[in-house]
C-alpha cells in the first residue's frame, strides 16, 4: 500500500463536479445493465423469486468497504462517522423497507428507471422529493423527540467491540460467499426443476 501514499490529493472544484456527474452517469449505466432498474427485479427480491438485488448490494458493500478501508490505511481518505442513533435508524429503515416494496425503487434505481423512460419511476421520484422536504421541515422535532433515543454517538463496530476493522471486514467476506453460494446453489435446484 506504501504506493498509495504517493498519490496526489482528490480532485477538487470544478473538476470535481464534472467528475460527479460522470462516475454517476457510469453509475447510472451499470445498474440499469445489472438489472436493479427494473421494477420486477427489485420485487421479486422481496418475493424471494430474484436474487439479483442482494448479489449487487453484498458485492458493493464488500468492494466499498475494503477500498474505503485501503484508502483510510493509506491515509488518502477519513471516516466520517455519523452519530449512531439507534431509533432513528430503526425507523428509518422500516420507513425506507415500507417505501421500497411499495415503489419498487430505492432512489438510486429509481433515477436510474426514470432515466432509461419509466414513467412509474418518474413519478416515484416526485414522492422521493416530497418525503425528503417533509423530512427536512419536521428534522427540528426529529432531532429533540427520536435521536437522542439510543443514541450511541458517533462509533463504529471497531471502537465498540475492540475487534479491528479489518476482522470485521474478513467476517463480511464469509458471510457474504456463504450466502452467494447458498443463492447459487438454490438458483441451480430451481433451473433444474423447472
Amino acid at each position: 500500500m506504501h504506493f498509495l501514499a504517493a498519490v496526489t490529493p482528490p480532485v477538487t472544484g470544478s473538476a470535481a463536479l464534472v467528475a460527479s456527474v460522470v462516475l454517476g452517469a457510469i453509475f447510472g449505466v451499470l445498474l440499469h445493465r445489472g438489472g436493479v432498474a427494473n421494477y420486477n427485479v427489485i420485487v421479486n427480491q422481496f418475493r424471494f423469486r430474484d436474487f439479483t438485488v442482494l448479489k449487487i448490494m453484498m458485492t458493493a458493500i464488500i468492494v466499498g468497504g475494503l477500498g474505503v478501508l485501503a484508502l483510510n490505511s493509506a491515509g488518502l481518505a477519513n471516516y466520517h462517522i455519523k452519530a449512531a442513533n439507534m431509533l432513528g435508524v430503526v425507523l428509518g429503515a422500516a420507513i425506507f423497507g415500507v417505501g421500497m416494496v411499495l415503489y419498487g425503487y430505492c432512489p438510486g434505481t429509481a433515477i436510474a428507471a426514470a432515466a432509461s423512460g419509466s414513467i412509474h419511476g418518474l413519478v416515484g421520484l416526485g414522492g422521493l422529493l416530497v418525503g425528503g422536504t417533509l423530512y427536512a421541515f419536521s428534522f427540528p422535532w426529529i432531532a429533540k423527540n427520536i435521536l437522542p433515543v439510543g443514541a450511541l454517538g458517533k462509533v463504529r463496530l471497531p471502537d465498540v467491540t475492540g475487534v479491528p476493522a479489518l476482522v470485521w471486514f474478513i467476517g463480511l467476506i464469509a458471510i457474504a460467499l456463504t450466502v452467494f453460494f447458498l443463492i447459487e446453489r438454490a438458483e441451480r435446484r430451481a433451473t433444474v426443476s423447472r
